[in-house]
C-alpha cells in the first residue's frame, strides 16, 4: 500500500484528489494539510511515501516545504501538482528534491500512475510547463542557430538514446526493454549522463533533453 499525503490551501481541491485517489487499491490517502508548515508536523507521524504538493499556500508554500522535506524526512517522494502559471515555483521545487510534477487537471488515472512511479524513485514530468522551466538552458529564438552545449554534444549515441527516453518519463526497465539492453547497462548509461552534463538527477536531465530535443534526434 502506498501512503499519500495531500497538501493545498484548497479544500476542495483536496477532497476532490482524496475521492479520485481513494478509488485506487493500492493507494491509501493517510492525511492532508493546508499548507507546507502543518505538512512538516505531520509528515514524522503519518509515514507517508508519496506528498502531492500544492506550490502557492500560505505560511509556508510547496517549495519551502519541498526543500524541508528533502533535509529532514529520507525516502518522501514529493510530487507538485500545478497550474501553467506556477513555473518558477515548480522549477525551484525541482531543484530542491520533487520527484516531478502534474498539473492540476491531469486525468485520475494517470494520476494514480504517477504516484506509484514516484513511490519507486522514477520521475513524473507533466506536460506544458517543462520547456519554460530552463534559464541555464534556454531555447534559441526561432531565427536563431541553438548553441548545443559542448557537454550534449559529447555523449555517446547510446547515451543520447537513453537521454531522449528518460525525456519521455520512461523507467530503467522502460529503457532497458526498447533499447535491448541490460537495467544494469541503463543504470551505467543514466550515470555516465548525469556526471557529463553536471546534472544531479534524472528530472534535471529530463528537462535538459526537451530543450534540445531536435538535436539529439538529428544526432543519434
Amino acid at each position: 500500500m502506498i501512503k499519500v499525503l495531500l497538501v493545498d490551501d484548497q479544500s476542495l481541491i483536496r477532497q476532490g484528489l482524496r475521492a479520485l485517489l481513494e478509488l485506487e487499491p493500492d493507494l491509501e490517502i493517510v492525511g492532508e494539510a493546508e499548507n507546507g508548515e502543518i505538512a512538516l508536523d505531520i509528515i514524522s507521524q503519518l509515514e507517508p511515501d508519496v506528498v502531492l504538493m500544492d506550490m502557492r499556500m500560505p505560511i509556508m508554500d510547496g517549495v519551502a516545504a519541498t526543500k524541508e522535506i528533502q533535509k529532514r524526512f529520507q525516502g518522501v517522494k514529493v510530487l507538485v501538482l500545478t497550474t501553467f502559471d506556477d513555473e518558477e515555483y515548480v522549477k525551484a521545487a525541482l531543484q530542491y528534491g520533487a520527484m516531478g510534477y502534474l498539473l492540476k487537471d491531469t486525468p485520475s488515472e494517470e494520476l494514480a500512475v504517477a504516484v506509484r512511479a514516484v513511490q519507486k524513485g522514477y520521475t513524473q514530468l507533466g506536460p506544458g510547463i517543462v520547456k519554460k522551466l530552463l534559464t541555464e538552458f534556454q531555447p534559441p529564438a526561432p531565427n536563431q542557430t541553438p548553441t548545443i552545449p559542448p557537454s550534449l554534444a559529447e555523449l555517446t549515441p547510446r547515451e543520447k538514446e537513453v537521454l531522449l527516453l528518460i525525456a519521455t518519463g520512461a523507467n530503467n526497465r522502460e529503457i532497458a526493454q526498447q533499447l535491448y539492453i541490460s537495467e544494469g547497462t541503463v543504470k551505467n548509461h543514466v550515470t555516465n549522463i548525469l556526471n557529463r552534463l553536471h546534472l544531479r538527477d534524472r528530472t534535471q536531465a529530463a528537462i535538459i533533453a526537451n530543450t534540445y530535443l531536435s538535436y539529439l534526434n538529428n544526432a543519434i
